[in-house]
């Protein structure tokens, strides 16, 4: 070999051990490679836990995650259920900062779903007015945002129908949600919430699906109901309200304050709620006192942390995420039907009448 081929042999090695070790870490997910979206929150679902209101405190100083934090983001704990012995809990603000902080990372996962969605809908809609064709995939989208959120009707083609629609899909305020979630299941400690994960006093008209109340009265056939996660109770929730004619009220609030500019605040959009429970204003102020007694102002504008600070010191092996199916929002879809009549409260209304035609 002359010297010549030995220098070429020796630089073609060079180059193939460069390639190799550029490709190493491509492979193996480090620093060099492609990095994942850092601001997209990672799954930490407690499938088999917390037991105890005292091993989910442990979990959120692990993460340091109390009402002090909340700047510094929410770590992405989302419970299938609450503990069992909330109740046992003597002190009122330890019960009342452990269900309030349980539930709202769910309740912004909800959120950034329906976020998510209406900004698919608002491509599809803004594409079409662009007199660009849709794809095939696009018109099914179109035609499951539509049927998700109960609308008749072409929003493309009638925008009666597109108005109704953009009004429905919208995110409900954190302080609003959980201090509906408070008044509704007594803070996470009653029978519904514990045995069924319903945070909200759902009903249900559809015999052997959920739970029957204990005091219900003579020829009712009501049901409360029962959902596998809390997520899913939270989803429903939400759903109830954007789609049933009896909060018609809350989102023609709800798309004035979005024309106005104005953030929305729980404070405010509670004015909606008049037909969620048969005391009508009573509720809605003790919605509002809630939010004020407990400052629930401060989660309004709360947002997830990124995915390393989130993780940092976490054992909780990562799962699948929650996201929702090609036709919900993280429902189970035979949760998502919709109920043959109203679904209101059932904790603090104790009984459905018929809200005004609207």
């Amino acid at each position: 070999m002359t010297m010549k081929d030995h220098k070429t042999t020796m630089k073609s090695l060079i180059l193939k051990l460069i390639l190799a070790l550029t490709l190493i870490p491509l492979a193996s997910g480090s620093a060099f490679g492609p990095q994942p979206n850092r601001t997209e929150p990672p799954e930490l679902e407690l499938t088999n836990g917390p037991t105890s209101y005292q091993e989910l405190e442990t979990i959120f100083s692990r993460h340091n995650y109390d009402w002090g934090t909340l700047d510094e983001g929410v770590p992405s704990l989302f419970l299938k259920t609450l503990p069992q012995d909330l109740n046992k809990i003597s002190q009122t603000k330890k019960k009342k900062t452990v269900f309030f902080l349980s539930l709202l990372p769910m309740v912004l996962r909800v959120n950034e779903d329906i976020e998510e969605q209406k900004r698919e809908l608002q491509t599809i809609l803004s594409r079409y007015d662009r007199q660009q064709s849709l794809t095939a995939f696009q018109q099914s989208r179109l035609a499951a945002i539509v049927a998700d959120y109960r609308v008749s009707g072409d929003p493309l083609k009638d925008p009666r129908v597109r108005e109704r629609l953009l009004k429905r899909v919208d995110i409900i305020p954190p302080s609003m949600v959980l201090a509906q979630a408070a008044t509704e299941s007594a803070y996470g400690t009653s029978r519904f919430a514990r045995l069924g994960n319903n945070l909200f006093g759902e009903w249900t008209f559809v015999p052997g699906t959920g739970m029957v109340p204990q005091n219900r009265p003579e020829g009712m056939t009501h049901e409360v109901r029962t959902f596998p996660t809390i997520y899913a109770s939270i989803a429903s929730y939400m759903k109830n309200l954007n789609t049933h004619k009896a909060y018609r009220q809350l989102r023609e609030l709800r798309a004035r304050i979005r024309r106005e500019g104005r953030p929305l605040q729980g404070i405010e959009l509670a004015q909606g709620l008049l037909y969620y429970s048969q005391r009508g204003e009573a509720y809605i102020e003790e919605i509002q006192t809630i939010i004020r007694s407990n400052a629930l102002h401060r989660v309004t504008s709360a947002m997830f942390r990124s995915r390393t600070a989130s993780t940092e010191g976490d054992t909780t092996a990562p799962l699948p995420p929650l996201r929702k199916t090609e036709s919900t929002l993280g429902v189970d879809p035979q949760l998502a039907k919709p109920e043959p009549t109203a679904a209101l409260s059932g904790r603090s209304g104790q009984g459905i009448f018929p809200p005004p035609s609207v």
